[in-house]
């Protein structure tokens, strides 16, 4: 078993190597869900669908999000009633989010509608929410505090962020069953999303960050910053802005006291004594994915190095 901790394109793309890598079912993926928000009356979980589309062959490859081929026509008959259609939603999303919502209310958990959802599109392995509780992401700005989705669409991503909170996560638990595979997993892959509003929630998710302190399996991390930029999203604003190190080298720092190694591309070789000075062992390779044999690769090359990090453990 391989746990993947995921959220965004990156992770998403990072998920589907991983998935094309292994058998069928042998991937677990803890997806954020600090960005789920709600509108038109509906229940949105970006990074759960984003990671479910692309796990199911059926993401959109321009964007990276939602569903490849998708229409936009009850979105363009919203804007005619008066509506600002600011957040961008196809028709089959619109299914997506109907259905989701429907079982939501019927009493169902986000875990076992997420479940449904994956299985029926064909995902083979587990799709697990980082938590079945209500959890968000506020963004602390020059302007005042912003819920994550106004500023990371509607005001795109414009603001310093002064600071992140995770409202609700105090009375929030980690999912059992991303628990149980974090102690079962013989790798766990921190995949390439940004560190501080992807990863983040889901480290600070209680329960979680224990589950992974204590386990056995070797946790790896995989840089979302190449060359001092993110390939997508607002990563290297947020990093700049919160005081840390725009490069595979802030990164390495931020995740130091929980992996054992990081991915780093081939651009930022020159960071690899540094990392190393952490305390973190390093793979440079090509990070940037493109298509699936690109992300099939990248992620062979990671269980490959996790591999190696389990045969000769960190000393402690």
């Amino acid at each position: 078993m391989i746990v993947a901790l995921a959220g965004g394109v990156g992770g998403a793309k990072m998920a589907q190597g991983l998935q094309a890598a292994l058998p069928p079912g042998a991937l677990t993926t803890v997806v954020n869900t600090a960005d789920d928000f709600e509108l038109y009356g509906l229940r949105i979980c970006p990074d759960l669908d984003t990671v479910m589309y692309t796990l199911a062959g059926i993401a959109d490859p321009v964007h990276g999000w939602g569903v490849a081929g998708d229409t936009r026509n009850t979105l363009d008959a919203i804007g005619r009633y008066g509506a600002d259609p600011w957040f961008l939603l196809g028709d089959q999303d619109f299914a997506t989010h109907i259905l989701r919502t429907e079982r939501l209310r019927a009493g169902r958990t986000l875990s076992a509608v997420t479940g449904e959802l994956a299985s029926a599109l064909g995902v083979p392995g587990p799709i697990v929410p980082m938590t079945d509780d209500r959890v968000a992401t506020l963004i602390d700005t020059p302007a005042g505090r912003l819920e994550f989705q106004e500023y990371f669409v509607a005001r795109r991503q414009s603001d310093d962020v002064l600071g992140v909170v995770f409202d609700g996560m105090d009375a929030a638990r980690a999912h059992p069953e991303a628990l149980a595979a974090i102690r079962a997993a013989e790798a766990i892959v921190i995949a390439p999303s940004n560190p501080i509003v992807s990863v983040g929630p889901i480290l600070a998710t209680p329960g979680m960050r224990a589950a992974l302190d204590e386990a056995d399996a070797p946790i790896v991390a995989v840089s979302p910053i190449v060359g001092g930029r993110a390939l997508k999203g607002p990563a290297a604003q947020m990093l700049a802005t919160l005081g840390h190190d725009v490069s595979a080298l802030g990164v390495a720092r931020l995740y130091a006291d929980l992996v054992a190694g990081i991915v780093i591309d081939v651009v930022d070789d020159d960071l690899m004594a540094a990392i190393e000075q952490v305390g973190l062992r390093v793979l440079v390779t090509e990070t940037v994915m493109g298509g699936g044999q690109d992300r099939r690769r990248l992620a062979s090359e990671v269980l490959d190095f996790a591999r190696s990090l389990a045969a000769q453990p960190v000393a402690m």
